[in-house]
């Protein structure tokens, strides 16, 4: 057997993986909400790390009363291959030894990873970087919760206002080698009611990156095909339309959207 975590996968042979490979559990993440589960799995002599979300240790969510967590997972990751911007792991639905959950393929970030949210002091927000919020700390200090100016975060912003993600932490943004940007756990997204909170808020009201005006509308055409018949496996059939509805909305508008007035704008922690 041979394991390779630095190699990086090509899309068909994770889902295959995933798909097909012998899940052995190596523990569980404690700092989750919901039973998240590290583990490897093998096939063909190829061993990766993933993450195993089983259905039954979800908690139940009085405003998500429709599907699961783990079908929301899958959800998200079939709306980002769609938009082709690669912005959520391999990610697919199958039995493990908890029963049914969402399997996701495990991302390494290397350890001089920099993160492009968090807080920074208020009077040195860095250049190039979009205040979100002020805060301060426990002796006062003021500082400024911000993100990068980064062609990346925008395309996850927008990714974020389709699938309505309402716990769009910094926490949740990865950071690997291959300088691509992930974005992970995506059980509270799809919600038919706007509840958009998320980190991202620095281009609030700015005219959408060029390149969305097209993602956009190849994702609704994909919507009214074969992604549309895929995510009401897992979404109720109103949620799937209020996808589309989203995306018609951003792509009507050309701009980002603005923070709601009626849920709060920001997860809490926020990074």
């Amino acid at each position: 057997m041979t394991t390779e975590p630095a190699a990086v996968l090509a899309e068909g042979d994770a889902l295959d993986l995933l798909q097909r490979g012998r899940l052995e559990i190596e523990g569980r993440l404690v700092d989750a909400s919901n039973t998240t589960l590290r583990a490897e799995i093998t096939l063909d002599g190829l061993t990766r790390r993933c993450v195993y979300k089983p259905v039954q240790g979800e908690r139940p969510l009085w405003d998500f009363p429709d599907g699961t967590l783990a079908g929301r997972e899958v959800s998200a990751y079939l709306v980002s291959r769609a938009t082709g911007w690669d912005l959520v792991p391999p990610t697919i639905l199958r039995d493990g030894p908890m029963g049914s959950g969402a399997l996701q393929l495990w991302i390494d970030e290397p350890a001089t990873a920099e993160s492009l949210i968090g807080f920074v002091p208020a009077w040195d927000v860095p250049e190039g970087w979009l205040p979100v919020a002020n805060a301060r700390d426990e002796d006062g200090e003021a500082y400024a919760l911000a993100h990068a100016d980064d062609q990346r975060l925008a395309r996850l912003a927008v990714f974020d206002a389709v699938i309505n993600n309402a716990d769009r932490k910094g926490g949740h943004v990865l950071y690997p080698a291959t300088g691509a940007i992930h974005g992970v756990d995506h059980g509270v997204s799809f919600h038919v009611e706007n509840k958009l909170r998320t980190v991202l808020w620095g281009w609030t009201g700015k005219q959408l990156i060029p390149e969305a005006t097209e993602v956009l509308t190849a994702l609704l055409a994909r919507l009214d095909g074969e992604l549309g018949e895929a995510l009401e496996e897992h979404l109720t059939l109103t949620e799937v339309q209020c996808v589309r509805k989203r995306a018609r909305r951003l792509l009507r508008a050309g701009r980002f959207p603005q923070p709601p007035e009626d849920w709060p704008a920001i997860p809490w922690p926020p990074v």
